[in-house]
């Protein structure tokens, strides 16, 4: 039953105010994506130790990195369950299962056995974990930058929008911290033994803190205002269509758009943090505290940056800063694997750092950028699908296709090309595409500038 006053509309009823809608929406997010970056870390330091004992080193990296893939796969089938129904029941909802879900995943991969303990059961537990994972964060982005889209003035939407997606790097950071502070106060063995489990485990407070939060926050107005409509049309006889079957019917072009707008994001950011670490080790057999500390440097920024990039969207547009962070990665690859390749910490700090930075003027503007794609009645279904199935050919198999590059070249130079190449995906999507900073979002269909 609706809680509309009679003579109120949807949009009328009073709704959460933006900072607090943004704070829950953020918070939410950090825990989701501290889960998720909490896995890939472990997966280049640990997990190939732990799961994987039998295989040579760079064969049980591959398999490591297999399982942290793995997760990508899961992730559009994620985005579009999701999606259909936060299109059809609303945002908060699905938001509240996501991170359940997330912190479930995150929990029992912490009490998982290892190998040595039940064979070949533990890595297949840990796929499972792994699926779970990546089936929670597929739903958890479209409704986390939605709600906080669809509130609040539209002259400041990629600032507020770009809040939640400051809640990967946020995330991270903990993650990062957790296991760098494990792994320098203990020794390797004990790291390896046990040590390692802590940070999963402690999600589950992150999590419950998370829920407390989110549960406070009204759905958007906009959604109620095309809830309503949708209701009305319902009891006139009209038959409502899958939200993504509209999608695919009506705005096949965005989900193209949006797909290539993430490739150079996503293909950059999960090297710049994620196959860095196996890179250091593999060649120069770096401990983990040096790579875990440059990252953590570069994820400090990186969190303050994102909203910056948000606000110069909203002055000048989302194409062009979009396009400047895409042009910036696609050349900062080749610095970067040359001051990584000194082994300087201060070198690798600032390599990760601006990296980082460069990745934000994408990452920033992305959420505003991508939920001006589509109307509200398909929106949940059109940029989780778009952001979706990019994650799986883009970020899904960038430590996949990094590693093998580095088994087959022995040369971070390789690697650097594919993320140029990435760039270039991203160049072609996003410059093919009209500018969207002035769209209205309060629409069952898109309203196109």
């Amino acid at each position: 039953m609706s809680d509309t006053q009679p003579g109120q509309t949807a949009a009328d009823r009073p709704h959460t105010p933006i900072v607090r809608v943004v704070a829950a929406s953020m918070l939410g997010t950090t825990v989701e994506w501290y889960d998720y970056f909490l896995y890939g870390v472990a997966a280049a330091l640990v997990f190939p130790m732990v799961f994987f004992p039998d295989s040579e080193g760079a064969v049980g990296i591959l398999l490591s990195m297999g399982t942290f893939a793995v997760g990508f796969i899961a992730r559009p089938l994620g985005g579009l369950v999701f999606g259909h129904y936060g299109d059809k029941i609303g945002r908060k909802k699905l938001l509240v299962l996501s991170l359940l879900m997330m912190g479930f995943a995150t929990f029992a991969i912490g009490l998982l056995p290892g190998y040595a303990t039940i064979g070949i059961l533990a890595p297949i537990l840990l796929v499972l974990l792994r699926i779970i994972q990546g089936f929670a964060l597929g739903g958890e982005w479209g409704g986390a930058v939605l709600i906080v889209s669809e509130h609040g003035r539209p002259e400041h939407r990629g600032f507020w929008a770009s809040w939640p997606q400051a809640g990967a790097p946020a995330g991270q950071l903990l993650a990062q911290a957790m296991l760098g502070v494990m792994a320098l106060v203990q020794s390797e063995e004990a790291f390896l033994s046990w040590g390692w489990r802590i940070p999963f485990l402690l999600s589950a407070v992150l999590v419950l803190i998370g829920l407390y939060v989110r549960l406070a926050v009204e759905e958007s107005p906009v959604f109620r205002e095309a809830q309503a409509k949708a209701a009305e049309r319902s009891a006139a006889g009209e038959k409502e269509t899958m939200p993504i079957l509209d999608v695919l019917r009506e705005y096949p072009r965005e989900v193209l758009t949006a797909m290539g707008a993430r490739f150079a994001e996503n293909v950059s950011y999960y090297i710049f943090t994620i196959v860095i670490a196996t890179y250091l080790q593999e060649r120069f057999d770096l401990p983990s505290s040096f790579v875990l500390g440059a990252v953590l440097i570069g994820a400090a920024v990186h969190l303050v940056t994102i909203p910056v990039w948000g606000a110069i969207s909203d002055r000048v547009g989302r194409k062009p800063v979009y396009l400047f962070g895409a042009v910036g990665v696609g050349l900062w690859a080749f610095v970067f694997f040359y001051l990584i390749d000194t082994q300087s910490f201060a070198l690798t700090a600032l390599a990760v750092t601006v990296g980082l930075v460069l990745h934000g003027a994408m990452y920033g503007p992305q959420a505003a950028f991508l939920s001006e794609l589509f109307g509200t009645k398909v929106r949940y279904s059109g940029i989780s699908i778009g952001y979706q199935l990019a994650s799986v050919f883009a970020g899904g198999l960038a430590p996949l296709i990094a590693a093998s590059l580095l088994v087959a070249t022995g040369s971070g130079y390789a690697i650097a090309a594919y993320i140029a190449a990435s760039s270039v995906v991203t160049i072609i999507a996003v410059a093919a595409y009209s500018e969207t900073r002035t769209r209205r979002l309060d629409g069952a269909e898109l309203q196109r500038s």
